[in-house]
């Protein structure tokens, strides 16, 4: 048959250009089991595929021969940072190669009088804040999980503290990238603003590995904050605590985060995180950041808003432990249901609408979830209008369908509300059946072009991002 003609020439491609690269790179290749199989999958998604080989990475040099290489052969190339990605961004095609970053960990440069930096990309950004702690300045994006921030760049990741410091796409000052020839680029800079040529850093940011492979990452740093403290408030109604949730943005109050964990959710983190003196009820975590007397009339002006919507009082958290173990336990969100269903498949999901509308969002989605006659945690930054929905469901193909169901139908309502069938997770190829609705055939005509433009064989993380369509050539 004609397609094993095609398997067979790319398996021998792929074989060559391994060969190759070990003669450049030496123990740097792998073709071990073991490690191929750890660069199958990220996070989440049950999708999983072994590339034919890994490259772990130190340079950028050592990336511009891998893609330069794999170019002139047509090898799919996938990007592999922490592997905390939830879409399937890095779950490679067949016959593909893996590059690792998690190698590239120096930082490169700190500017402390213009709070910026610049690091490799598969630093994480715990470690880069360990690195940074004698400078009085921090990097705030946090999305929870151990990502690197080369990863982060390509989801454009955004976390719990999005609604006060901005998600990646307002922090990032450029970029190294090698393109899929292997050609080395720099974006952008260290200024704060520029107005020559087109904004390529921002055209990398978010393109999840299919216009280049990111390297460098110029970010932009911020002071630690003078005074922290941290609250939380239960609420017996769901929709009492998106209201105030909504309405402490509204009023202008600067908070750093606001996170919101249904009942539903709250159970599970109760148990897993050793929270018994909460109660298994919808609840707000709050963080109040900056001089004292500013976070004093943000936690007034918080506290009355909670009042007001029958919030069940304030519990304070201004020791570092004790707001550590709050953050933990919400960054632990997912794995808290894991554990409370044992044996279960978890289908996670997330969507995003303009905060005027995400009580009619999650009311909503609520409703969706009792009429599906599955459970459900609803968790999420309401401070930005972005939440996630943890599906459970029987671990079998026809429980996953129903999961599935389930969330194309919470996504249908976010798109309805003006929405986005994703704030933070990206696309992958979880989200891939959406883009069309969300953004029309004409745009997508455009992203594609851009694709073939930059990529024209094809070779960058394929069928991740885009649905397939005419201007696919590779």
């Amino acid at each position: 048959m004609p397609h094993l003609s095609i398997d067979r020439q790319a398996a021998e491609r792929v074989t060559a250009v391994l060969a190759q690269l070990t003669e450049h790179l030496g123990n740097k290749v792998s073709t071990n089991p073991s490690v191929c199989e750890a660069h199958s999958h990220g996070e989440a998604l049950e999708l999983a595929r072994l590339p034919a080989g890994v490259v772990f990475a130190e340079t950028t040099d050592d990336v511009a021969t891998v893609l330069a290489l794999c170019h002139s052969a047509y090898v799919p190339v996938v990007a592999f940072g922490a592997g905390t990605s939830v879409e399937g961004h890095v779950t490679p095609p067949e016959h593909a190669v893996s590059i690792d970053l998690s190698r590239m960990t120096a930082v490169l440069q700190v500017n402390a009088a213009d709070m910026d930096c610049r690091v490799q990309a598969g630093l994480t950004r715990q470690e880069l804040n360990v690195r940074l702690r004698d400078t009085g300045l921090f990097f705030p994006v946090d999305p929870g999980g151990e990502a690197t921030l080369g990863g982060m760049c390509a989801t454009r990741a955004s976390g719990t503290a999005a609604v006060h410091y901005g998600t990646m796409k307002e922090n990032v000052l450029g970029l190294t990238v090698v393109m899929a020839n292997g050609e080395v680029i720099k974006t952008g800079g260290r200024v704060r603003k520029s107005s020559t040529g087109y904004d390529l850093t921002s055209l990398f940011v978010g393109s999840e590995g299919t216009l280049g492979i990111i390297t460098e990452v110029q970010l932009r740093l911020h002071g630690i904050p003078e005074q922290l403290s941290a609250a939380i408030c239960q609420f017996e109604n769901l929709e009492d605590a998106v209201r105030t949730a909504v309405e402490v943005i509204q009023a202008g109050v600067p908070i750093a985060r606001v996170e919101l964990m249904d009942d539903v959710q709250m159970a599970a983190s109760i148990r897993y995180s050793g929270l018994e003196e909460l109660r298994p009820i919808t609840t707000l975590f709050f963080e109040f950041s900056g001089a004292p007397a500013s976070v004093r009339e943000q936690v007034d002006v918080t506290e009355m808003l909670t009042r007001e919507n029958n919030g069940l009082g304030f519990a304070w958290a201004d020791t570092p432990d004790e707001r550590t173990r709050l953050w933990k336990a919400r960054h632990n969100a997912f794995w808290a249901v894991k554990a409370l269903y044992p044996g279960a498949r978890i289908v996670t999901t997330d969507c995003i609408v303009p905060i005027s509308r995400l009580a009619d969002l999650i009311v909503g989605v609520k409703a969706d979830i009792q009429e599906s006659g599955l459970e459900a945690a609803i968790l999420g930054h309401v401070g930005d209008g972005n939440f996630h929905t943890l599906i459970i469901t029987e671990d079998s193909a026809a429980g996953h369908a129903k999961a599935m169901d389930l969330d194309r139908r919470i996504v249908a309502r976010a798109l309805e509300l003006d929405g986005s069938c994703s704030g933070e997770h990206g696309v992958g190829v979880g989200k891939l059946e959406f883009l069309a609705q969300e953004h029309g055939e004409p745009s997508l005509r455009v992203m594609r072009t851009l694709k073939v433009a930059l990529d024209p064989r094809n070779i960058l993380n394929p069928g991740k991002l885009l649905p397939e369509g005419l201007a696919y050539i590779g």
